[in-house]
């Protein structure tokens, strides 16, 4: 069974404001070595990542225990953490140091200065760069359900966007992010990635912000597409889904397989989708290429992967998480609902922090 591991991006709030505070550096040297936290673009967040699991039920426990901790570290320092994949307030944020990310704001100046967004990156075990690419050739049309299920951005500067994933659009502003071609080989792949560095428009490989790419540091292939999510329990169904496309595509490559000649411009759209409508309205079927209500795109994911989620052990706990992200709404639908109840943002970002490690 392939193994599984997840990153999650969360936000540093003051706890009685909701404003994004820049307290990074404050909560990671009062970590201990054991947590798993790192630093990020921003001092107004903090990554947490888990070891690499073949369980979900382990998984689920590593993802709850890292929150736990970003939330202990933080309230040391006088804040909090919540799983929101864009602040619902209006904020200022301030680059972590570093060389490099003084690089980033110097080259790519609001994009990196307004770049205060945070995704859950899932990366899931590959035996050889070969069948990581044939796997990112294969998942291409099917990353966009994942987006939708997992929208956790809608408010952006105090105002609401419109988009159930706004962080979806601002990530996208960097010139190496979003959808990509089908590569074909592992040896196109690294090609195409040396050439983008070669242009001198990425300062280096990390910047390879692509949908699903090869991971630098594991033999993984890295589905970078969601939101963080505000339930740990999405973040579960997320890495399932993700662990059974990686599945999934690896067979059909071992059975010969084409991967389906879409281009990038409509995945694009699909993606635009995805993040405007949630799961509220019609997304772009990953077979058809054309609108159909939300949950039959889900639907059509899960028959999709259905197999290698029945062979991982994982299909009940997904279908049973599907139907609970259904019933509750994804976590734009769980933030608007606050707002309704209460007029508040700050409420809102109170509700968040209390899901978070709830």
């Amino acid at each position: 069974m392939r193994s599984v591991g997840v990153e999650e991006e969360l936000l540093l709030v003051d706890a009685d404001t909701g404003e994004p505070r820049a307290v990074s550096g404050a909560v990671l040297a009062s970590a201990r070595e054991e947590e798993e936290l790192e630093k990020e673009l921003q001092r107004e967040q903090v990554e947490t990542g888990t070891r690499p699991r073949r369980e979900m039920a382990d998984l689920a426990v590593e993802i709850r225990r890292w929150r736990g901790a970003a939330s202990q570290r933080a309230r040391a320092a006088g804040a909090e953490v919540a799983a929101l994949a864009t602040s619902p307030l209006e904020n200022h944020p301030s680059l972590s140091p570093g060389d490099r990310y003084r690089r980033m704001a110097e080259e790519y100046g609001l994009t990196a200065q307004e770049q205060l967004t945070c995704g859950c990156h899932v990366h899931v075990s590959v035996e050889s760069d070969e069948e990581g690419v044939a796997v990112l050739d294969r998942i291409r049309p099917w990353l966009s359900p994942l987006l939708a299920m997992s929208a956790n951005s809608p408010f952006w500067q105090g105002e609401d966007s419109g988009y159930h994933s706004y962080r979806n659009r601002v990530w996208g502003r960097w010139p190496s992010a979003g959808p990509v071609e089908v590569f074909g080989s592992a040896e196109r792949y690294h090609e195409q990635v040396r050439s983008m560095i070669e242009t001198g428009a990425l300062l280096d490989e990390g910047m390879i912000y692509f949908d699903a790419r090869l991971s630098r540091s594991y033999p993984t292939v890295e589905i970078r597409v969601a939101d963080v999510c505000l339930d740990a329990r999405d973040t579960v169904v997320i890495a399932a889904l993700a662990r059974a496309l990686v599945e999934t595509a690896a067979r059909a490559w071992r059975a010969g397989e084409p991967p389906t000649p879409v281009g990038v411009g409509a995945l694009r759209l699909a993606a635009w989708r995805a993040s405007r409508s949630g799961l509220s309205g019609d997304l772009v079927h990953p077979v058809t290429f054309k609108p159909a209500p939300a949950e039959t795109v889900v639907r059509a994911l899960l028959d999709h992967a259905g197999a290698a989620l029945s062979d991982a052990g994982d299909l009940a706990l997904v279908k049973e998480g599907v139907e609970e992200i259904f019933r509750r709404g994804n976590g734009a639908d769980v933030q608007r609902a606050v707002f309704d109840d209460t007029g508040d943002l700050s409420a809102v970002v109170a509700e968040a922090v209390r899901r978070t490690v709830a």
